[in-house]
């Protein structure tokens, strides 16, 4: 039976995934386009990216520390299940190159897994973060 993936690591492949992807257009614009296709409005893709990789450097930060909160299990799979419905959407439609739907598949590919760990947590709840404070009488 394969290892069942823990949140830790769901959340650092995702986060790398978000860096590495997110930095790309930075890296070099000929090659974004090479495999993406021709864009015409670079300011938009350049933003994309910084926000992309802003979301992945929290889920690094999150799942490096072990503090893997419900915001923080909510931004990956929001972000993951919005990239993947983009992919889909405009792939159809042929405003976006098919490479796209590689993306949908990795971005699918993190839903499904953050979602098969959250119904393994007891009541759907994971301890998360330092243990709450009592207030003082």
């Amino acid at each position: 039976m394969a290892r069942r993936l823990d949140e830790r690591t769901i959340l650092t492949v995702q986060g790398g995934y978000y860096v590495v992807t997110g930095m790309a257009p930075f890296v070099s614009r000929r090659a974004f386009e090479a495999v993406t296709g021709p864009k015409t409005e670079w300011w938009l893709v350049q933003t994309v990216g910084a926000v992309v990789t802003a979301v992945g450097a929290a889920l690094l930060s999150g799942a490096r520390s072990g503090r893997i909160t419900p915001e923080l299990r909510g931004l990956g799979a929001g972000c993951a299940a919005g990239l993947a419905a983009i992919d889909t959407v405009y792939v159809a439609r042929r405003r976006i190159a098919p490479t796209y739907l590689l993306d949908a598949a990795a971005q699918i590919a993190a839903l499904t897994a953050l979602a098969a760990r959250a119904r393994r947590r007891p009541g759907g709840r994971a301890r998360s973060g330092p243990p709450a404070r009592r207030a003082r009488p």
